[in-house]
């Protein structure tokens, strides 16, 4: 926490601590729709039909797919693997639990069109009045803040948990890009942190082509998160300082063609990392993160439907924990596929 004169400055993201003479005292989190209890019945599946953006065709004007998430749980729903009442709605994130991570500046900066045209790289939207850029824009971007946020609790009470949407990891507390207009994998951590007594330590295994340069930054200091991060060297952010939070840095090479380490990399990568967070008792939150290519969906809604067929994900698994003594011996053997898994 930032201190001046003894009082905090108004873009302090110290949303649960006051100032008691020269002492800081920790208060009680503030009240969040996010916590609520949900039903055994539905799956740790988490999503809203506000997810996806679209607006007079502006989406169109950039190369992410921001229809994207309707489309993986349609494919879903065509496997039969969910229903709409088996999914977890997705609520959206409000200013106070954005502040839990965001500064208020930072905030206000978004109530300015042209700051959220750079922010998503969609030109147009500098000439659109900031209430509909909230609306059309930014709501879908909270409500799968909210999502993962959500997704958190969910991945400690029931060992896994997705949230089709999010992995916004290109923003900070206080600054946006690539997209990423809200620091989602930051707040889910904190809010875990701050909320869930027994959880003092996280992972984030960021597997997407870009450097997640926001949520190192956020976690730059903090050794309570460790950090793997895998991506091309080459291309945006390219984010030097952020660099020093990564401790596990996998930095690939030219040379390798999307087309194939989508067939290659993407279903047995998912699998790889479920095995071993699952063989370890470990609860695991899955944010399907980017995604630049129409294929991606459909990518995203297999890797999904792997894990439920390997019995990595299922209703009954979310529950009881790994009872499955087929399952647990099969995630034994499966460990070291984690080490030996070449992303090149």
């Amino acid at each position: 926490m930032r201190q001046q004169n003894n009082r905090v400055r108004p873009d302090s993201t110290a949303s649960f601590w006051e100032l008691c003479g020269n002492q800081s005292c920790k208060l009680k989190p503030h009240r969040t729709e996010l916590y609520q209890d949900v039903p055994s019945t539905c799956w740790p599946i988490v999503y809203s039909p506000d997810y996806n953006i679209t607006f007079m065709g502006l989406e169109k004007l950039h190369p992410f797919d921001a229809g994207k998430w309707g489309k993986v749980i349609d494919f879903l729903k065509e496997e039969k693997l969910v229903v709409d009442d088996l999914i977890v709605q997705a609520r959206e994130a409000t200013e106070d639990d954005l502040l839990v991570v965001h500064t208020r500046r930072y905030l206000n900066k978004l109530k300015w069109s042209f700051v959220v045209a750079t922010i998503t790289e969609i030109p147009p939207v500098l000439f659109l009045p900031n209430f509909l850029v909230q609306r059309k824009v930014l709501k879908p971007l909270r409500t799968q803040t909210g999502g993962t946020i959500m997704a958190g609790k969910l991945a400690v009470d029931r060992g896994w948990a997705i949230n089709v949407g999010g992995g916004f990891h290109h923003c900070s507390s206080d600054k946006g890009g690539g997209f990423c207009a809200y620091a989602d994998i930051t707040l889910a951590i904190k809010f875990l942190f701050e909320r869930v007594q027994g959880v003092s330590k996280a992972t984030i295994i960021d597997l997407d082509a870009h450097q997640g340069n926001g949520h190192e930054r956020d976690f730059m200091d903090d050794h309570r998160v460790y950090i793997m991060d895998a991506y091309n060297r080459y291309i945006y952010p390219g984010d030097g300082f952020a660099k020093r939070a990564i401790k596990r840095k996998v930095e690939l090479e030219w040379g390798t063609e999307d087309t194939e380490y989508l067939q290659k990399g993407i279903v047995k990568r998912d699998e790889v990392v479920f095995k071993a967070a699952r063989s370890r008792r470990i609860p695991i939150l899955m944010v399907t993160s980017g995604g630049y290519q129409k294929r991606t969906a459909r990518i995203i809604a297999d890797s999904i439907l792997n894990l439920h067929n390997l019995g990595l994900i299922d209703k009954e698994l979310a529950t009881s924990g790994a009872e499955n003594p087929e399952v647990e011996q099969m995630l034994r053997n499966s460990v070291a596929d984690l080490t030996n898994l070449s992303l090149q």
